[in-house]
């Protein structure tokens, strides 16, 4: 594959990605407990962006995908703040896992902590985002984006180990910061 070739490849999985998030955090899942009652499987795909693409393609299709869903849904205060965090997010996510790669974490654990590291940036994030626009009413959505960070960091740990333990599903998905190569 030429130098070209492998960009193009990149940029199209980093938008078919920005469009998964965007798709995926639209889709509400219905949770009874929770206040706003629903999550969505938009941050396991912000994960996944960041853990398979890398820091520039999958921070990008984190960011993108995720604030594109906060002006369709009509926040667009929330939009500037998002394409951080979730850009954030996924770069967290793949730093901690290519450093627990290096010290020989085992895949399900380094998984684990790289997607807990991941949605403490998004709940951190959201939580100083809204500080000054709420007050102290900011710690009220602590709790939401606490439960929609164990949703999507349970499932993207799911799929990052179904995905990086199957050779083709690696390939599918580029295998760009693949260390099993």
């Amino acid at each position: 594959m030429s130098a070209k070739q492998g960009k193009t490849r990149k940029l199209i999985t980093a938008a078919v990605f920005a469009a998964l998030i965007l798709v995926t955090t639209l889709i509400k899942i219905p949770v009874p407990s929770m206040t706003e009652g629903y999550v969505n499987l938009g941050d396991c795909f912000v994960l996944l962006a960041g853990l398979l693409l890398g820091p520039l393609w999958g921070g990008l299709a984190a960011a993108v995908g995720s604030a594109l869903t906060d002006l369709i849904l009509g926040y667009p205060i929330y939009a500037p703040a998002t394409f951080l965090i979730k850009w954030l997010m996924a770069l967290t996510a793949f730093y901690l896992c290519r450093l627990l790669s290096k010290a020989k974490t085992p895949l399900a654990l380094n998984s684990v902590i790289s997607a807990v590291a991941g949605e403490a940036v998004m709940i951190g994030g959201y939580f100083l985002y809204e500080l000054p626009l709420y007050g102290a009413a900011a710690v009220a959505s602590i709790f939401g984006n606490t439960v929609q960070a164990v949703f999507g960091a349970a499932a993207a740990v799911v799929l990052y180990v179904i995905i990086r333990s199957n050779k083709q599903l690696r390939n599918l998905t580029g295998g760009f910061y693949d260390s099993k190569k």
